[in-house]
């Protein structure tokens, strides 16, 4: 009999592509999703623990589902991933009813869990080892989890996806759990995203994500050659059928030469970079240990703006770490203001057990304080991204369709006509007026309306002269 699975998935996308790996695994032994857990006779949280919100979120899902196991003992309740790796057995303490606790680098051993369950062998609990509870290569082997099988129905899009090519980290940034839960940055042999990529490429999949925690710190060793992430990325370009190649996310310090060349010479390669700065105080960055200073990322940018014709980066900040005075907060928004980022992430800071940070330095900022930094730093990212794409304004861009936009999907519309949404190269949400048809296409959108994250276009659908369809490939 067919076995249901409704699994549910919070973080980032190597989180997402995790999930997508574990639901491929389960399709093998005869599962299929559901998307109601009630329904399910597995139910899986693939989690994160970034930030306590995170996890607060999972633990009330979980909460939730204690009368349905006490009525349906059968069901196999798990929690995987990064606050799996964290909090280790103390999730079975304080819900004692799940049945099966996996961290990030044993998510293939889920498969067998799950039967030993279902057999009656009681709970059960893969996780890697700590930092210090081994050899360096004991634990990099017990972090290590690299499974080829892929799941097309699990991507956002069938013609998108994202590949694997870095675990771990090893930049020990005082408010980051990352280190202690995904394990020692390790890369993986790049004769085997190589050949993933071309699955994937065979599947019908346009566009690849290369993900790692630093991606452009990749470096993989084989003899005497080292292969870096500019020299995967010309690779993986010359694989037929991908369109389009991005990475993320990048470390401003890696950010080399060679790679800021290859992007600009390299067509498939996507003019979009995402470079966490966290703070435009040199006094922050030294307290978050993060290895650079805010003249180490401005020379950055200046690289990127010399290099990489019709760029865009994105960046991620912490307001209210701690001791950031309001000097502190002035010289973020100071940064913010110079390098015009496409948009930013910005996050409260959320101090994490197990850290450096949530050990040696006292989280004072009051919450009001951290809830204020956070609105009026987002505001000026705002009024930034909707100036700067007003400058899209009657431009002809090339949009690779996604498919059916939030705000069709939600409204139902199941009409000829319908609201899609795509990116363009430079990874700008564009909105247009089409049909479901046009998914997995790179169409041509002229853009008549912008706001701060969308774009609003029409696409070209006549040809009236030579110049109709000179499309602005960088955008």
């Amino acid at each position: 009999m067919t076995q249901r699975l409704y699994i549910e998935t919070v973080g980032c996308q190597m989180n997402m592509l995790d999930s997508e790996l574990v639901v491929a695994s389960l399709r093998n032994r005869g599962y299929e999703l559901t998307a109601d857990p009630k329904q399910a006779d597995t139910i899986l949280f693939n989690t994160c623990s970034v930030r306590q919100h995170a996890e607060d979120k999972v633990y009330s899902n979980l909460g939730k589902l204690r009368r349905l196991k006490q009525e349906h003992p059968e069901k196999v309740i798990g929690v995987l991933g990064c606050m799996a790796q964290k909090d280790q057995h103390s999730i079975f303490r304080r819900a004692p009813y799940v049945d099966l606790i996996v961290g990030p680098g044993q998510l293939h051993q889920v498969p067998d869990l799950v039967e030993r369950v279902q057999q009656g062998e009681g709970q059960q609990a893969e996780l890697s080892l700590g930092r210090t509870d081994g050899s360096n290569d004991a634990i990099k082997r017990s972090h290590e989890s690299f499974d080829p099988l892929r799941d097309p129905t699990m991507r956002p899009t069938p013609w998108q996806a994202y590949v694997r090519i870095q675990i771990g980290c090893d930049k020990f940034c005082t408010y980051c759990i990352v280190p202690s839960v995904r394990g020692p940055e390790q890369g993986r042999p790049p004769a085997d995203i190589v050949r993933e990529a071309r699955t994937l490429a065979d599947q019908g999949c346009l566009e690849i994500t290369l993900l790692g925690q630093t991606v452009n710190s990749y470096r993989y060793r084989e003899g005497d050659k080292t292969t870096t992430l500019a020299g995967l990325l010309h690779q993986l370009h010359e694989i037929d059928g991908l369109l389009r190649l991005k990475f993320v996310t990048n470390y401003p310090k890696d950010m080399s030469e060679e790679l800021l060349q290859t992007v600009a010479g390299l067509p498939k390669c996507s003019p979009y970079l995402h470079v966490p700065a966290q703070s435009g105080s040199n006094r922050v960055l030294e307290q978050m240990k993060r290895g650079y200073t805010v003249e180490d990322y401005r020379e950055m940018m200046q690289r990127i703006r010399k290099r990489v014709s019709g760029y865009a980066v994105s960046s991620d900040f912490i307001v209210g770490f701690s001791g950031e005075t309001d000097r502190d907060f002035e010289q973020t928004v100071e940064l913010v203001e110079e390098c015009r980022f496409k948009n930013s992430f910005i996050f409260k800071y959320s101090e994490r057990p197990g850290t450096k940070g949530a050990d040696q330095l006292p989280d004072d900022i009051p919450e009001a304080v951290k809830k204020q930094r956070n609105n009026d730093l987002l505001a000026v990212q705002n009024a930034i991204s909707a100036e700067d794409n007003q400058a899209f304004i009657g431009r002809q861009v090339e949009v690779l369709v996604e498919g059916p936009s939030k705000a069709s999907r939600e409204s139902g519309s199941d009409g000829p006509v319908m609201q899609m949404v795509g990116r363009t190269h430079c990874d700008r949400i564009v909105v247009f007026e089409g049909n479901e048809r046009q998914a997995g296409q790179l169409m041509p959108v002229v853009i008549y309306e912008s706001r701060p994250h969308t774009l609003f276009g029409e696409v070209v659908t006549t040809c009236s002269g030579p110049d109709v369809f000179a499309v602005d490939l960088s955008a």
